[in-house]
């Protein structure tokens, strides 16, 4: 099996469903391995409505900041759509397309999650998985 297709059934975990509440949204910051084997963070948003999940690279397309102004605080005052801290832009949640404010027509970078055995995963990319130390001196 090719590396590429390996890549895309791996399946990663980043959360219990139920860590995130509905109608709520939370951060991560992963790192991905390129192509070529190098590393880079790897920020992403995860939003959980009902029993749909959405993710995001998080990025706004206006100017590259993370969208998060406090951690973990995506959401607008209604809870209706992700806001940029920076500049106030709004998203759909469903679609990441902006929808409000300076980047408006553009949207957020999707990005390809499921959820397997009550874990919210994340495919289609390479992490770096964190390797434990058997001796316990991480």
């Amino acid at each position: 099996m090719s590396e590429q297709r390996m890549q895309a059934n791996t399946a990663y975990a980043i959360c219990a469903f139920n860590d995130i509440p509905s109608r709520r949204a939370m951060g991560f910051h992963l790192m991905i391995l390129d192509e070529d084997g190098s590393q880079r963070p790897w920020p992403i948003i995860v939003v959980r409505w009902g029993k749909q999940v959405f993710g995001y690279v998080n990025k706004c397309p206006h100017n590259g900041v993370n969208l998060d102004w406090e951690r973990n605080q995506f959401l607008d005052p209604s809870g209706n759509r992700l806001m940029c801290g920076k500049h106030g832009s709004a998203f759909e949640l469903s679609t990441g397309r902006c929808v409000d404010g300076p980047c408006k027509g553009s949207g957020l970078t999707p990005i390809t999650l499921t959820v397997l055995d009550g874990d919210i995963c994340v495919t289609g990319v390479r992490l770096l998985e964190e390797e434990h130390d058997p001796s316990g001196k991480s």
